[in-house]
Parts: structure tokens; C-alpha cells; sequence
């Protein structure tokens, strides 16, 4: 196993860790696990730079990276709609919590949609790499969610509304790139589930 996919073993490695930070109680806990987070994010460009870099790219790369990407930032948001406090930034009303879980909802069923693509195209040995739309999508809901989860800690606080703001901003901006590089990576490879049609003449029992 080289380097990169090593970095990538660690990333996954960090969840746990992050998870415990998130809710064993003491000071500044949510800073704390969003520091985590961030780290734990930053391998995710890391290992895809060295693995450009000094060519290093595998296909268990390709499998393992943006799994180790989904599960990072799927736990993350749940985490966070079990202490919903950022998201009701503007009063206790219910809209809050309920366009935030709508959002969660959007971005998981995208990364469901990806992965079974990639199952489709894994067996007709194929792997499909992240575009760079992806990218940039992994990278704002990255900056949000750090954002959001810092915040928490400063609940209350008069000077934490401005960062909260930006963050669900970020946030919003994540979601519609969400939907933005899901259609393009539904578009961009519809062919994976096209299958091929037999030669002319040749039964499907022949051709076993």
C-alpha cells in the first residue's frame, strides 16, 4: 500500500475520534472536533496531491478516497442535526432545522446516487474518477461544516451570529453544488448504464 492510500486509511481512521470529540462534554468540545474535522479533511487534498504528483494513483485510490470523503462529512452532518442549535440561527422556528435536514437529505442521496454508478461501473471494470466540480463541492461543504460545528462552541455569543451566518451560507452554496456536480456526473457518465446490445445472429446462449 503506498503513501497516498495510506493518508486515506487515516482519514478514516480520524472519524471515530472525531465522533468522541463531538460529544464527550468539555470546554470548546465542538472547536475541538472541528479542528479534527479540518484535519481530517486536509488529508483529503494531501493524498490526492502526492498521489498526482509522484504518480502514485491507484484504483484502490480512486475506490478509497471518496469513500473516505462520504463517510467523513455524511457523519458529520447527522452529528449536527442531533444538535441542531446552528442551524436555528434566526429565532426557534422549525424552518431552520427543517431546510438544514432537507439539505443533509439532498446531500446523502447524491453520494448514494455516485456511489452506485461506481458499483455499475466496477463491474464492467471501470472506475470513475471525482470531476472537479466534485471538487469544488467537497471543498465548500467542507469549509461549512467546519465553520458551523467552531460556532457551536460560541452559542449565544453575540459576535458568533456573523461566522454562524457565513457558515450556513457556505452551506446553502454546498447544497446547490451538490445538485449541480450530481447531474453533471449523472450526465457526464450515462454511458456506464448502457448496456451493449448483442451482435446481430448471436443468441445471449451462444455468446456463453
Amino acid at each position: 500500500m503506498n503513501l497516498p492510500n495510506k493518508i486515506t486509511l487515516t482519514r478514516i481512521f480520524m472519524i471515530p475520534v472525531f465522533v468522541v470529540l463531538f460529544y464527550v462534554e468539555f470546554p470548546y468540545h465542538e472547536l475541538v472536533s472541528a479542528i479534527v474535522f479540518v484535519l481530517a479533511a486536509s488529508t483529503d487534498f494531501l493524498d490526492g496531491y502526492i498521489a498526482r504528483k509522484y504518480h502514485l494513483v491507484t484504483d484502490l485510490g480512486k475506490f478509497l478516497d471518496p469513500i473516505a470523503d462520504k463517510v467523513l462529512v455524511s457523519t458529520a452532518l447527522i452529528l449536527m442535526l442531533t444538535r441542531p442549535s446552528v442551524f436555528l440561527l434566526f429565532g426557534e422556528i422549525s424552518w431552520g432545522l427543517m431546510v438544514a435536514g432537507i439539505a443533509v437529505a439532498i446531500i446523502l442521496a447524491r453520494e448514494l446516487i455516485v456511489s452506485g454508478f461506481r458499483m455499475v461501473a466496477a463491474g464492467k471494470n471501470l472506475v470513475l474518477a471525482a470531476d472537479k466540480l466534485g471538487k469544488y463541492k467537497t471543498a465548500t461543504t467542507d469549509a461549512a461544516i467546519a465553520l458551523l460545528l467552531a460556532c457551536m462552541s460560541f452559542a449565544g455569543e453575540t459576535g458568533a451570529v456573523y461566522p454562524a451566518a457565513v457558515g450556513l451560507a457556505l452551506f446553502g452554496i454546498a447544497t446547490l453544488l451538490t445538485i449541480a456536480s450530481g447531474v453533471n456526473y449523472i450526465v457526464r457518465n450515462r454511458s456506464v448504464l448502457i448496456d451493449k446490445k448483442e451482435p446481430e445472429g448471436q443468441s445471449s446462449e451462444e455468446q456463453k
